[in-house]
């Protein structure tokens, strides 16, 4: 597996994606499991975020305290499915600023289209992390992040719940400079570009449309 790829095995993670694969599992539910596991990755994708130390006092005394330091990041989910991520996010960090990068995918050629981008600025200034729960053939993770590139982007991550082995290396070779964080590598693409076993269509299922 590529250098830029991190693929994050925890009991917990591992217990929330497959209720989030179960077809019984509800709108609601699954839009709280998808923020639940959203949460739990950013711990390990935030986990090398700037600080610098600050003088405050205790109830006991002063001390020099560490807080993140920089312009805050931003968070820039590839919309629809990508915002059921965003609150989990901002849980752990309240002040990120929020981006949004629309695609959808054409049914036949399975080619991705934009029509939709919106960064925070100065984006250069920032970590961007882009958020996406399915990485199926990658095309639409790749176009993401050569779009926020050629706005100016330099530190990037992405986080993906579950990927095809064939769409989690085209990400990771066409952009080797972004690190990946992943919970699943599942089995494979079918026919359609659905991952397999996969949980379905997460956009669908985060929002209750078909």
């Amino acid at each position: 597996m590529r250098e830029n790829i991190t693929v994050i095995n925890h009991p917990l993670l591992k217990h929330k994606i497959s209720m989030m694969r179960d077809k019984n599992t509800g709108t609601n539910e699954f839009r709280k499991l998808t923020e639940e596991v959203a949460m739990l990755m950013g711990y390990e994708a935030l986990r090398d975020l700037p600080t610098e130390d600050v003088a405050i006092e205790t109830p006991i005394e002063e001390c020099m305290a560490p807080f993140i330091a920089g312009k805050k990041p931003a968070l820039v989910p590839i919309l629809r499915a990508g915002l059921g991520m965003v609150s989990g996010m901002l849980t752990l960090v309240p002040a990120a600023k929020v981006g949004h990068i629309g695609m959808y995918r054409d049914e036949e050629t399975k080619v991705p289209q934009e029509y939709y981008c919106k960064l925070p600025q100065p984006i250069e200034d920032r970590l961007i992390v882009v958020l996406d729960p399915m990485t199926a053939t990658g095309g639409s993770a790749c176009d993401a992040l050569a779009q926020i590139k050629k706005a100016g982007g330099t530190h990037i991550k992405y986080m993906t719940i579950i990927a095809s082995p064939d769409g989690l290396e085209k990400v990771a070779s066409e952009h080797p400079d972004v690190q990946i964080y992943v919970a699943q590598v599942d089995r494979c693409l079918n026919k359609d570009a659905y991952i397999c076993p996969g949980l379905g269509d997460a956009g669908d299922r985060i929002f209750g449309t078909k």
